[in-house]
């Protein structure tokens, strides 16, 4: 088993993070999201999203999609915005548009889903994930990336 504490977000592979995530307790990821390493940890895992980002799938789907994980450890929300356009998939510095599709979830759930553990309309339906703005775009925001099974 893998420590995720000495993990480096950003050079494992998808499918080797999805296995880790599996293995790993809950607790333990709700600890590391809310420690000293949270913001590097979730830049390292948002950078990854245009290389896992499908275009021949989004058709022609423009969007700005803004995630809220929250958790954090002063109770706050960090907030990373996600620009679908023209076939591309670009990760904004700042969140500065406004989305069409806003996704708010804790850290926990946020790591299983973009792991490929979890399942976002289940999360949906039981309240621990919220999406408000454009629900046709939500419904088919795992589509639009090349997610891992965990």
């Amino acid at each position: 088993m893998t420590d995720i504490t000495g993990l480096d977000f950003a050079t494992v592979e998808p499918k080797q993070f999805a296995q880790i995530v599996k293995q790993t307790k809950d607790s333990e990821i709700s600890e590391l999201l809310q420690g000293e390493h949270r913001k590097q940890i979730l830049d390292a895992i948002f950078a990854k999203f245009p290389s896992l980002f499908r275009p021949d799938r989004a058709g022609s789907t423009n969007a700005v999609i803004h995630w809220n994980v929250g958790g954090a450890p002063d109770g706050g929300v960090s907030t990373y915005e996600l620009v679908i356009a023209n076939g591309t998939c670009t990760l904004s510095p700042t969140p500065e548009n406004d989305p069409k599709l806003a996704i708010t979830v804790g850290p926990v759930d946020f790591i299983k889903v973009v792991s490929g553990n979890g399942n976002p309309m289940m999360m949906f339906m039981t309240g621990k994930l919220k999406a408000k703005g454009d629900l046709g775009l939500a419904a088919n925001i795992a589509n639009l990336f090349d997610i891992p099974k965990g």
